[in-house]
C-alpha cells in the first residue's frame, strides 16, 4: 500500500495559485482515475480536477476556500500494492497505528514521497495527462498546514516510541484531522467542520470538542450555534446564492462577556476578498490604463432600421432556434468595420517596438459573472456567418454565467464589445482588455426625438464609444472605424454591400 499524493497543478499557462472551491470527495471516498475530486479557480476560470490514479482518498490537505500555490499537495490517497484495492480500502477504514504514521510523513512531505514511483502528470484540464517524466520542482516551504500535520504526526510517533510495550490502538476511521493554522492550541476538525463553524461564525477555539481524541464533530458546532445565535449565524443561513463570502468588520469594540449582542453595534463596513479572477481582473485594468495611451471617441446615430431587421430575422425561417439580438447585429458590424479598417485589428510588441497585424479576429464579448467580470473571444469570429456567429454568442455567454469558462477561451483576443446598455447606460469610456487594440462600449437604445427625412421623428437611438491603443490606432484611423460601425448599423443593408 502506498500513499500517493496529488498536487496543485498549472491548469492556465503560468498560473501560480488556485482557490479551492468545492471538494467533490472526502477522506475514505474510493476515487479512481480520471475522477474529478474538486472545483479550483484561477485567475482566470473554475476548473474541475481529476485523480490522475485509483485508490481510498487519504487526506484533504486544504479546506475550501483556501488559496493554494501550483505545486502544493492539495490530497493524498492510498493506493494498492499489486492492484490490491481491497488492501487499500481496509487500511483506510483502520490501519494500525504504524502505518498511519507512516502515512502522515508522507502527507507532510516526507523521505516517503521521494520512494513513490512515478505517475502520469496532470495537465491542463480537458487535454488527457503527459506520459513523459518530468524533473521535480524545487521544494517550496512548507504550507504552515502540512507543518502543523508534521509537528503532531512527528509528536505522536515520539510518545508511541516511548510507551510500555501493549497492543497497539487501532486507527481512527478516518485520516487524522487537520489542524486549524496557527499551530498547538488550536481546535481539531475536519475541513467540512472548519467550513461549517465559519458559514455559522462560531470560534472553534471556544467549541467543546466531543470526538475522538479531542476533535470537533459538526454536531459540536451546531450545539454551540444552538447555545449563542450570533449575527454571524443569522447571515449564514442566507442561501449561499445570496450572501457573498464577506468578513463583516465592525467600527466598535466587542462587547463584553455577557452582554447583549446589540452592544457591539451595526455593521458598518464590509470587507470583500479580492481573488481569483477579480484580483487578475484589477491588475490587467490598472496595467492597460497605465500602459497603453487610451483614447476613447463617440458616436450617436439612428439604429432604427436595425432594430427593424432584428425582428425580421428572429421570423426567419433559416434562422430559426437562433438568438437574434441588437448585439448580434452590432458584432457582424464590427467584423466588416475591420475588414474596412484592418490596421485597427492589431497589437503591440513592446519587446521588440513592433505593430502585429492580426489577419484573424478573435471577437472577445465582455461577460459578467458571479466571480466578475470576463472576457472570453470567439475565435476566428471574421470567418463565421451570421448564424454561427449568433451559435457562438450565445454559447459564450451560457458558458461564462455558468463559471465554465476555460482558460483558451480568453486567450488572444483581439478587439472586445462591452454591452453596458443592458444595464441603461448611454455610455461610458472602457479600459483595453490587455493585449488588444480597440474596445467598443454599446450603449442603450432608447425612443428619441430625432431629425429623420428633415422631420422631427421618434427613432431608436444609441451611442458608442470606442478606447483604442494610441500607438496602434491613430485618430483618423480611430474615427473611420467607429464611423463605419455606425454607418453599417443606421443603413444595415451594408452588411451586404461592404461585405
Amino acid at each position: 500500500m502506498t500513499i500517493r499524493e496529488f498536487k496543485m497543478p498549472d491548469v492556465g499557462e503560468g498560473l501560480t495559485e488556485a482557490e479551492i472551491l468545492k471538494w467533490y470527495v472526502q477522506p475514505g471516498d474510493t476515487v479512481t482515475d480520471g475522477q474529478v475530486v474538486c472545483e479550483v479557480e484561477t485567475a482566470k476560470a473554475a476548473v474541475e480536477l481529476p485523480i490522475p490514479f485509483d485508490g481510498v482518498v487519504h487526506a484533504l490537505l486544504f479546506e475550501e476556500g483556501v488559496t493554494v500555490d501550483v505545486g502544493q499537495v492539495i490530497i493524498s490517497v492510498q493506493t494498492a500494492s499489486g492492484g490490491d484495492a481491497g488492501e487499500a480500502a481496509a487500511a483506510a477504514a483502520g490501519a494500525p497505528a504504524a502505518a498511519a504514521v507512516q502515512a502522515s510523513s508522507v502527507v507532510a512531505g516526507g523521505g516517503a514521497e521521494e520512494a513513490a514511483p512515478a505517475a502520469r502528470q496532470p495537465v491542463l484540464v480537458g487535454y488527457g495527462v503527459s506520459t513523459a517524466s518530468t524533473k521535480r520542482r524545487p521544494r517550496k516551504a512548507p504550507h504552515p498546514v502540512q507543518t502543523a500535520v508534521a509537528a503532531r504526526n512527528g509528536t505522536a510517533a515520539a510518545h508511541a516510541a516511548a510507551a510500555p510495550a501493549a497492543p497497539a490502538p487501532a486507527a481512527p476511521a478516518a485520516p487524522v484531522a487537520v489542524p486549524a493554522q496557527g499551530g498547538a492550541g488550536k481546535a481539531l476538525a475536519k475541513p467540512p467542520v472548519r467550513k461549517l463553524a465559519k458559514d455559522l461564525g462560531i470560534d472553534l477555539a471556544a467549541v467543546v470538542p466531543t470526538g475522538d481524541g479531542g476533535v470537533v464533530t459538526r454536531e459540536d458546532v451546531h450545539a454551540a450555534a444552538a447555545a449563542a445565535i450570533t449575527p454571524q449565524a443569522v447571515s449564514a443561513a442566507v442561501p449561499v446564492a445570496q450572501a457573498p463570502q464577506t468578513a463583516p468588520v465592525r467600527d466598535q469594540a466587542p462587547a463584553a462577556a455577557g452582554a447583549p449582542a446589540e452592544a457591539s453595534g451595526s455593521v458598518r463596513e464590509t470587507r470583500i476578498p479580492v481573488k481569483g479572477v477579480r484580483k487578475v481582473t484589477a491588475q490587467a485594468m490598472v496595467g492597460s490604463a497605465f500602459t497603453a495611451p487610451h483614447v476613447t471617441e463617440f458616436i450617436t446615430f439612428d439604429v432604427t432600421r436595425t432594430m427593424k431587421l432584428v425582428q425580421e430575422l428572429k421570423e426567419d425561417p433559416d434562422l430559426a432556434g437562433l438568438r437574434i439580438n441588437p448585439l448580434l447585429l452590432i458584432a457582424k458590424a464590427v467584423l466588416v468595420a475591420i475588414r474596412r479598417n484592418p490596421e485597427v485589428n492589431a497589437s503591440w510588441d513592446e519587446a521588440a517596438q513592433e505593430i502585429v497585424l492580426k489577419h484573424y479576429v478573435n471577437l472577445g464579448i465582455a461577460a459578467a459573472t458571479p466571480r466578475g467580470l470576463i472576457v472570453p473571444n470567439i475565435k476566428d469570429a471574421h470567418a463565421k456567418t451570421l448564424g454561427e456567429l449568433s451559435q457562438a454568442l450565445s454559447g459564450l455567454v451560457a458558458t461564462a454565467r455558468e463559471g465554465k469558462t476555460s482558460p483558451a477561451d480568453m486567450q488572444n483576443g483581439t478587439l472586445t464589445i462591452t454591452n453596458v446598455g443592458v444595464f441603461g447606460v448611454d455610455t461610458g469610456t472602457p479600459i483595453l482588455n490587455p493585449g488588444e487594440s480597440a474596445i467598443l462600449a454599446v450603449g442603450a437604445i432608447k425612443l428619441q426625438p430625432w431629425v429623420h427625412k428633415g422631420k422631427v421623428k421618434a427613432r431608436q437611438v444609441t451611442t458608442l464609444a470606442l478606447s483604442f491603443d494610441h500607438r496602434l490606432i491613430d485618430g483618423e484611423l480611430g474615427s473611420r472605424f467607429l464611423a463605419d460601425i455606425a454607418a453599417v448599423l443606421e443603413h444595415p443593408r451594408r452588411l451586404i454591400t461592404w461585405s
